[in-house]
């Protein structure tokens, strides 16, 4: 938990940015206007938390889920919110969704290229050794030319 008040803002940058894009182009939002957005923000967050919490904990449960959040949100009478924020969930899902297929093919295709270098690897082993059993011949000819020369 945070110790100061302060540490529970979000952070400006991110403030600033959904202003910018909240506001049409021209609109100037002054310091002390940001600041008062940025303090409200963080109050609504630690407020739909402390609400989605109430609905974990009634189901014995000690992680917050999107169901959560979103009962949160009725509850807090902002329901003209609700269906963006399905929209949303649904988006990121399907994201996440992809992202595990991607991640789960990227896996799959390291796991064929080792194993191809692996077999390249053996196969070449096996090549080495069959060389290294020709070359002692070789050493052994060279020895036989300069006994007969001798």
């Amino acid at each position: 938990m945070a110790e100061r008040p302060e540490d529970l803002n979000l952070p400006n940058a991110v403030i600033t940015r959904i202003i910018k894009e909240a506001l049409p182009d021209g609109v100037n939002v002054s310091k002390e206007a940001r600041r008062a957005i940025s303090q409200a923000a963080s109050v609504f967050v630690l407020y739909a938390t402390s609400c989605a919490n109430n609905f974990a904990m009634k189901a014995k449960r000690k992680t917050l889920n999107a169901g959560d959040v979103l009962a949160a949100m009725e509850e807090m009478e902002f329901e003209r919110f609700l269906e963006p924020l399905r929209e949303a969930l649904e988006v990121y899902k399907k994201g996440q969704k992809g992202k595990k297929v991607s991640e789960q093919k990227r896996k799959d295709k390291e796991k064929k290229v080792d194993t191809e270098n692996n077999k390249s690897r053996a196969e070449e082993g096996e090549d080495d050794d069959e060389r290294m059993e020709e070359e002692p011949e070789v050493e052994n000819e060279a020895e036989e030319e300069e006994e007969v020369e001798n």
